[in-house]
This record gives structure tokens, C-alpha cells and sequence, in this order.
């Protein structure tokens, strides 16, 4: 096939027409995911056990109690420290919650809440949508959506599917009403708006490489080494910033950024970055706002046939 309503351009040929508030050269977006006891788990009357970490094990027919702990830390731990590491510093995040682990511990929203970040939705159970019915993924969503605004107060405004998406993920969180963006995209560095089921619609793409999930590929061992790594990353969109908008998306999970040896490099990375002029911490919802007020730019369009999509 070489026609496509996939989007290879961007912003290639026409940079964005957007400034930051206040000027900024650089939105930075802190992405703090919340997912422990959304895994997979036979404990939790799910069809199996969840064996997606640092040190990949099966246990089948029975539960896992190790792989249960090892997520557990990250609400008994590792939130702590990311928390006190934001507020020290006056950092606001953007939660990416999955609605069983919220209804599990929604004290962590309401914190959350408390601190001034915004709690967006990963789903109700920490997993795929790629093969869902319409049906099910529009249940799913909606029971996500309650039990975000149960624990924090608010629905959500924000989501983010793990990994794939179904076909209908967007048009069913436009359907569903409320949502303003999703981050179900990693193709740019920066937002993006797209027209679906009638209606604009706010793309924030993330990112896998600015990610604390490669300490589970092996690609970080040390903090340092997500430290270093993050900041290259930094360097290059604040310099790219000066003549284009430019958004960094820095992934966290409270089981793995939240051990005790790896929480040093994130302190080290938010004072670098802080210490910058021209930095816009910003929570997702604030992003995306800012960009539909900035935006003057036509919704992006499928392609053409015998072309690729482009965007005005």
C-alpha cells in the first residue's frame, strides 16, 4: 500500500503558530503513573497474573505474591519520595492513573489533588485496548472516569491508553464527553489537534525514551544514568524552543523511579531543568488549554489518496 491516513509530515514543513504563556520556551510536562494493583493479578479475579517487570517471571494457576509486592512498593514507597521530590519543588504533575489502582488507594488523588496536580486516565486495568470490543472499552472508560472522580474530586480530563489503542479509542472518549486531550500518540515533540467525531480534539504526545521505564530494558542501571539521558533530551527542545514551541513529556512510575537508589537522579534532573529560564512545568490539562487558545492552526485532515496526511 503506499496511500495512508497516517500523518507523516507534522509540522515538518510549517511549524506551529504557538507560544507558551508568559513566553516560556519549553512546556515540561511530569508524568507521574499510577498503576499498582491495576497489573494483572489472579489475586484480583483477573485471567492471570501480571509478570511485566524489572525481573519477567510467570507464575501461572496460582497467585504471584512476589510480583504482587513489587508493585505494592510503589504506593507504600515510592509515592512518598516522587511526591516529596514535586513539592519541594514546586513541580505539578499530571497523574496518569488507572481507575482500579485509584479505587485502591485514593488517597494518593486526593494528595495528589492536595499538591496541586491533575489526576488523568490510564484505564481501568493496567493493560492494552488494541483488541477490545466497542463495548467493552466504552465500559471501561466510563468505570475509569467514576472512580477517578470519586477519589479526587473531578473527572478526569486527560487519557492515556497503555501501549496500543483500540480503533476507537479517541471517537469513544469524544462520545463520552468531558475529555479534552489524549496522549495516545508518541509521533511529535510537541501537542497536535485532530478532528474526531465532530469534534476538536487535543493529542499530547509522550514519550518512551524520557522514561523511567527503560530501567526495566536495562538502558538505565543508575539514576544517573535517566538523569543524563533526560537532560540531553532537555538541552536539545529548550534549544529548539527558542524558534518553535517545543513540549517534553518525563515518564515516572512510583515502583521504579521510586526506589531508593534512582529517586537521586530525578531530584537532579528537576533542579537542572528548574534552574533554567523559561521553563513551563506544566500539569497536561494547563497544556492542553493553552494550546487550543494558541492554536490557529486547521484540525489536521486524513490523507488524500496517493498522498501522505499533512497538516496545513
Amino acid at each position: 500500500m503506499t496511500t495512508s491516513d497516517r500523518d507523516f509530515v507534522g509540522y515538518a514543513h510549517a511549524p506551529a503558530r504557538v507560544r507558551w504563556p508568559e513566553g516560556k520556551r519549553l512546556a515540561v510536562s511530569v508524568v507521574v503513573n499510577v498503576e499498582e494493583g491495576a497489573e494483572l493479578s489472579l489475586g484480583m479475579g483477573d485471567e492471570a497474573n501480571e509478570f511485566v517487570y524489572e525481573a519477567v517471571e510467570r507464575v501461572e494457576g496460582v497467585r504471584d505474591l512476589c510480583m504482587e509486592s513489587h508493585f505494592e512498593y510503589g504506593t507504600r514507597v515510592g509515592w512518598g519520595r516522587i511526591r516529596a521530590a514535586l513539592k519541594a519543588r514546586g513541580v505539578r504533575a499530571t497523574l496518569n492513573a488507572c481507575g482500579r489502582a485509584i479505587a485502591l488507594s485514593p488517597w494518593i488523588a486526593r494528595e495528589a489533588v492536595a499538591d496541586g496536580h491533575e489526576v488523568s486516565a490510564h484505564g481501568w486495568r493496567w493493560e492494552r485496548h488494541a483488541n477490545m470490543s466497542e463495548a467493552v472499552e466504552r465500559a471501561a472508560i466510563a468505570r475509569t472516569v467514576a472512580a477517578i472522580e470519586s477519589a479526587a474530586g473531578t473527572p478526569p480530563v486527560g487519557w492515556h491508553t497503555r501501549s496500543a489503542t483500540s480503533p476507537n479509542t479517541r471517537r469513544l472518549l469524544v462520545e463520552h464527553g468531558g475529555f479534552l486531550y489524549d496522549s495516545n500518540a508518541y509521533n511529535d515533540d510537541c501537542p497536535y489537534v485532530v478532528e474526531t467525531a465532530g469534534r476538536s480534539h487535543v493529542v499530547l504526545p509522550y514519550a518512551f525514551d524520557t522514561n523511567d521505564m527503560r530501567f526495566g530494558s536495562g538502558h538505565f542501571v543508575f539514576g544517573e544514568d535517566f538523569a543524563r539521558y533526560c537532560a540531553d533530551a532537555f538541552e536539545r527542545l529548550y534549544a529548539e524552543g527558542a524558534d518553535a514551541p517545543r513540549m517534553m513529556s518525563i515518564g515516572l512510575h512510583l515502583r521504579v523511579i521510586g526506589k531508593a537508589g534512582r529517586i537521586a537522579g530525578l531530584e537532579r534532573l528537576l533542579d537542572l531543568i528548574a534552574a533554567r529560564p523559561g521553563v513551563w512545568f506544566a500539569r497536561k490539562d494547563e497544556i492542553a488549554h493553552a494550546w487550543r487558545a494558541g492554536v490557529g492552526l486547521a484540525p489536521w485532515q486524513p490523507a488524500a489518496p496517493g498522498t501522505s496526511g499533512q497538516r496545513p
